[in-house]
């Protein structure tokens, strides 16, 4: 391939976007790969296309080496598919929903499952013909709420989507295994660095679940680390340690005047004060309630989650705790509608005769005691035990999860970070072969109801990811595997050392290696300099000034490395970066 910068189409730029908030946004636009078309949708140029193409190529060729064979389906679907299984309500407001000239309902496909599921179904009839992995690399979409980042987080991305099927629990596990490791291949091949963490299904359905994150200051996803025992899992999904359980005796409870406490801080404050109880924003026990509405309807339920008062709710490990439920929040009219609850003054005490549900944090053990609200304004109320005074209707993961919390597993301090979700993998077992009917007929006769797993990587979204985390001030630093040339050949200006270029150039592509050339005329070497260093080819061949002496400056990108070779050496020296056994 011989890429020619006088007749690429490509235009770089020298100033951010104006809407640009994380550096890959900023450096796949500047340097010509993507272009916004409107918000979270992009298109792609030529320099863009070739990355997106790669990453695919590396994706297809671990899928392919697994065993995973390839199919495509349409993007716009009908509404039956997704009816059958509950996910025409439960994805809520993020399909794209539409209707044909004849009143039908589609929807443009955010995920697969349905159609793999009936594509099997309709194919295959005997244990015999299983197991089966099948994949495909496909635009989804996905009305996001907020879309932002450029491409990471986008109305319209490319995934690659697969789906094995087994006649029992041990094959999905293998067939499971067999993704993971592919995927370890895979992010390896692309030079992305990842963390395996444990994850939540959500919409999804199914037991097992792990998503593979690359650690990013600008990442939406926060995952928890323990450096002694090797757990690790999006916060989501962290299970929260539970003390054990109180039997030491409490004095009764007792209601306390406390006007004007319209915090914790305050509160801890003023009973420490003036009722010495030498308390701390972790005995007060807050709670918070919402409104959990049924996707697809206007129906709601009043939720109140018990939590110490020194967290704070995460909203996402709250909607993972609550899915296909989506928590909103309790506003004025709401109180209005529940005289029972005293706003900054509710407490457990009453809500069973109120018939609410309440659901509390793990750490709200039988036996501990709290202070909380007394259910009447300006007071709240001390000693009050759980299993004594007030019964939960069960436990939520809900609570912020902090840096130095006790690891579920080995009790050691976790660490916290941010991430990008790249992959995903879950053992979704029989949700939608029980929808579906789907079964193969057994060695006896019987009917066996097969077992699914699904396992996605976000295409397009690890483009982005490497531009987030192979990039300098100077612009991007692709890894090899996926660059849009093996050398970008610069041709500094003067009419021989362009010749030369395009020469050296030719030889090049001749021998297999994709090329970028600069041969713009009337353009001028520092120009050239900037490009070549934005765009972010490894390798960055220099004919000019040192042509005279038979010399050409050889830089690496990754490294920074430059040094001045023999041009007859040239072409080698290219050849054996990009092609090491050669």
């Amino acid at each position: 391939m011989l890429l020619r910068m006088s007749t690429l189409f490509l235009r770089t730029l020298r100033e951010d976007p104006a809407d640009a908030e994380v550096p890959s946004h900023k450096l796949l636009v500047r340097a010509g790969y993507v272009r916004r078309v409107a918000p979270g949708i992009y298109s792609w140029l030529p320099l863009g296309k070739i990355v997106l193409e790669n990453v695919a190529r590396v994706v297809r060729e671990e899928m392919d080496a697994m065993g995973g064979q390839e199919v495509l389906f349409p993007a716009l679907l009908p509404r039956e598919y997704y009816e059958a299984t509950g996910r025409w309500t439960e994805y809520g407001d993020t399909l794209f929903r539409l209707k044909d000239r004849k009143g039908g309902d589609y929807l443009l496909g955010p995920t697969h499952e349905e159609l793999f599921t009936d594509m099997v179904k309709g194919e295959y009839s005997s244990y015999k013909d299983y197991p089966v992995i099948l994949y495909q690399i496909q635009t989804k979409y996905r009305d996001e709420a907020r879309p932002r980042a450029g491409i990471l987080r986008g109305r319209e991305f490319l995934m690659k989507d697969s789906y094995s099927f087994d006649l029992d629990d041990d094959g999905l596990k293998r067939s499971y295994e067999l993704h993971r490791e592919a995927y370890i291949k895979l992010f390896d091949r692309l030079g992305i660095d990842y963390k395996i963490v444990f994850a939540v299904s959500g919409a999804m359905g199914g037991s097992a679940s792990e998503e593979f994150l690359a650690p990013c200051e600008t990442g939406e996803d926060t995952f928890v680390a323990c450096h002694n025992c090797g757990y690790a899992a999006n916060a989501e999904a962290v299970v929260t340690p539970a003390p054990p359980a109180v039997t030491a005796g409490h004095p009764a409870l007792e209601v306390l005047d406390t006007p004007d406490t319209p915090t914790i801080e305050s509160l801890v404050s003023l009973v420490n004060e003036r009722y010495g109880l030498g308390i701390t924003a972790a005995d007060t026990l807050k709670n918070i309630v919402v409104k959990v509405r049924t996707p697809g309807s206007d129906q709601t339920e009043t939720l109140i989650v018990g939590l110490p008062g020194d967290r704070e709710v995460d909203f996402k490990r709250l909607e993972a705790s609550l899915s296909p439920g989506i928590p909103e929040i309790f506003e004025a009219a709401d109180f209005e509608r529940h005289p029972g609850l005293v706003r900054g003054y509710i407490g457990p005490q009453v809500l069973k005769e109120l018939g609410i549900r309440y659901l509390v944090d793990p750490r709200v053990v039988a036996g501990s005691a709290w202070v909380t609200g007394a259910n009447e304004a300006g007071r709240h109320a001390a000693h009050v035990v759980a299993g004594r005074d007030f019964e939960a209707d069960g436990t939520i993961e809900a609570a912020e999860v902090r840096a130095g919390d006790d690891c579920p597993r080995c009790g050691h301090r976790l660490s916290i970070d941010r991430g990008i979700e790249i992959g995903h993998i879950f053992q979704l077992g029989r949700k939608y072969a029980d929808a579906a009917s789907l079964d193969a007929l057994g060695p006896d006769g019987k009917p066996i109801r097969v077992t699914m797993g699904s396992y996605g990587v976000g295409v397009s979204r690890a483009v982005a990811v490497l531009a987030e985390q192979k990039h300098d001030e100077l612009g991007l630093v692709w890894p090899r595997e996926v660059a849009p040339a093996d050398v970008h050949i610069v041709g500094t200006g003067k009419e021989n050392q362009v010749e030369v270029a395009v020469r050296l150039a030719e030889e090049l592509q001749a021998k297999g290696l994709r090329v970028l050339v600069d041969d713009r005329a009337g353009v001028s070497p520092g120009v050239k300099f900037k490009d070549a260093e934005l765009l972010g080819v490894p390798t960055i061949l220099i004919i000019g000034r040192g042509l005279a002496q038979g010399v050409a400056e050889l830089r690496d990108r990754a490294s920074g490395v430059k040094e001045e070779i023999p041009l007859s050496e040239a072409a080698a020296r290219v050849l054996a970066a990009a092609v090491p056994e050669a």
